[in-house]
């Protein structure tokens, strides 16, 4: 006799989001959140219903549910994390790169290097927004010894990221608003 309750949708999978979901679920540089919904969607789509994929993963139904549910809505995409709550950035990545390269590649004309407040002045950001973006960046113009310039074009790219210390800040070429503001 069959159990009564709200019916669940069937997840039918085509073959390339099996192969897919199967490669997320074992590779090793995978999130482990993103894995483990792999592994609920390919149990969903053979035919299990929700408890016995929670049981078999460890997990809560209800968290099934919600990556079935999910999946159907927006296929692989709806796998992705969303975005967080929050206030949208204010500083673009543009103004972040011009204010790298003018700290790199120019001086003011009235002094030898920059000073927070003349770089806020020059850029129109405030001067704790500079100092933050500087730190990122390891930039420390007031100390000659130790100040590289690089002339690497992809210093933006390749720094921004990394130094936050968390691998998620850049999301689809896009800086994460969470992790910019815990620059604090």
């Amino acid at each position: 006799m069959a159990r009564m309750g709200r019916p669940v949708a069937e997840v039918t999978l085509t073959d390339d989001e099996r192969e897919t979901l199967v490669r997320w679920s074992r590779r090793a540089t995978s999130a482990q959140a993103l894995a483990q919904r792999c592994r609920i969607v390919l149990g969903c789509a053979e035919g299990k219903p929700n408890q016995q994929v929670a049981a078999e993963l460890g997990i809560w139904p209800q968290t099934v549910g919600k990556w079935r549910r999910r999946f159907l809505e927006s296929r692989l995409d709806g796998l992705a994390d969303e975005p967080r709550p929050g206030a949208p950035r204010k500083i673009s990545d543009e103004e972040v790169e011009a204010l790298v390269v003018a700290t790199l590649e120019r001086t003011p004309q009235d002094a030898t290097h920059w000073s927070r407040a003349s770089m806020a002045a020059e850029s129109g950001l405030s001067k704790s927004t500079v100092g933050r973006i500087w730190r990122t960046f390891g930039l420390k113009p007031h100390q000659v010894d130790t100040f590289k310039l690089s002339n690497d074009p992809q210093f933006v790219d390749m720094k921004f990221p990394r130094d936050l210390g968390h691998s998620s800040v850049m999301s689809r070429g896009r800086v994460d608003a969470a992790a910019w503001s815990r620059l604090g």
